[in-house]
């Protein structure tokens, strides 16, 4: 039987926190990533410059170095602003940036790059004829979204997407760094104070595990779905 030695309640609680940052961070970096692609494919140079500087600037710079200056920057950014306030209108007001809240921006923000070209390539894979299609048959252009180019556009997006989201969940392991009470640190801290470090990190590495299995089922469903008049079932 595995003694875990009181550490479970919380290694189940850091769990919970893991699964809620990684969910955020996911929907945070879809929103990011829909942003970026329509920005790359527009037609205005500023806003395609920013979407490429954002991108290059995420691919170039280390997960890890990014989440440590968001954190550190962002407080200091918070506190500046706060000292403004106060100077300027005499509004006393201070926010702390936490750890959470930094992980949950910080990852977000780094694979809404990600998501962004996964996104972009997908829409471009889209046959114009059958938007045009649309178009003919009088549909307005939320329409035309909404029922053709969407669906399609999911079609392509969704094994990238399901790449980003593993490495994704894999990434939320660095949040331990910034002080985040999630099961990695939790386990860490349980591995030092027993000098037993497999009976903590395995059940760590079993839970993501678990996680991504789950995670591979429901992508594959929604490929299933969207494969439909494709050659899918």
């Amino acid at each position: 039987m595995l003694d875990l030695q009181g550490y479970g309640p919380r290694l189940i609680e850091g769990a919970g926190v893991t699964i809620q940052l990684a969910v955020l961070s996911l929907i945070l970096a879809i929103i990011l990533g829909l942003l970026t692609a329509t920005a790359k494919m527009s037609r205005n140079w500023f806003l395609r410059r920013t979407a490429t500087v954002y991108t290059t600037l995420i691919r170039g710079v280390p997960d890890l170095v990014l989440m440590m200056l968001l954190f550190f920057g962002g407080q200091i950014g918070v506190n500046a602003i706060s000292d403004m306030l106060y100077y300027s209108y005499e509004i006393d007001l201070y926010i702390n940036f936490n750890a959470f809240a930094a992980g949950v921006l910080t990852i977000g923000f780094i694979f809404g790059a990600y998501m962004g070209e996964t996104f972009r390539g997908a829409f471009m894979a889209v046959d114009n004829g059958q938007i045009e299609a649309g178009k003919a048959y009088g549909m307005s252009s939320g329409l035309v979204f909404r029922r053709i180019r969407f669906p399609q556009m999911m079609r392509h997006a969704l094994p990238g997407l399901s790449n980003n989201w593993m490495v994704l969940l894999k990434t939320t392991a660095l949040v331990s760094v910034i002080g985040l009470t999630d099961m990695v640190r939790v386990a860490a801290e349980a591995s030092r104070a027993t000098h037993e470090p497999f009976t903590f990190l395995i059940p760590v590495a079993v839970v993501y595990l678990l996680i991504a299995s789950v995670s591979e089922w429901i992508f594959a469903r929604l490929q299933k779905r969207y494969d439909i008049g494709f050659g899918g079932q």
